[in-house]
């Protein structure tokens, strides 16, 4: 995350532990596949993710981020769950510090993944549970996959 007011702030902090408002999504297709994007800042793998911009609403910045980041319009969006705190601290491979309170949206698209215009994504995937790389960040599994958290019927 690059924007004009980062790098303003960075100008004036350094690489020192700053607080950021930022977003992720959570976009699954037909199969209950988890859409993740492999950022080329070298973190690995990500949810749609990234901050909100000064006068910019959560829910301005998710549909910006993940049409930036997947090509994907956002057709409707509902908040899952906040997240905060020292889990959610995060070292950059240049060195700055952030730590994330984190709008975790659920978010239904529309469009083909692929379409991205940032230089933020190397690559896209659908992924399964069972093939679910370690993320940057600490997100419940039952929120990334909501079909962990419902009772099997016999």
């Amino acid at each position: 995350m690059s924007s004009d007011y980062i790098r303003s702030l960075r100008a004036k902090v350094g690489s020192s532990l700053i607080m950021l408002p930022a977003v992720a999504a959570v976009i699954s297709d037909a199969q209950g596949r988890l859409l993740l994007q492999e950022k080329a800042a070298g973190q690995g793998w990500s949810l749609p993710a990234g901050g909100i911009e000064p006068g910019e609403t959560p829910q301005q910045a998710i549909a910006r981020e993940v049409m930036e980041e997947t090509g994907l319009e956002v057709v409707s969006s509902e908040v899952l769950a906040v997240f905060g705190g020292r889990e959610f601290r995060h070292t950059y491979p240049n060195g700055d510090q952030v730590e994330y309170l984190v709008v975790l949206f659920k978010c239904q698209t529309s469009g083909e993944p692929g379409g991205y215009t940032d230089n933020e994504t190397v690559s896209l995937k659908y992924t399964p549970f069972d093939e679910m790389p370690k993320l940057a960040l600490p997100y419940p599994m039952e929120l990334l996959f909501p079909h962990l958290a419902q009772p099997v019927s016999a």
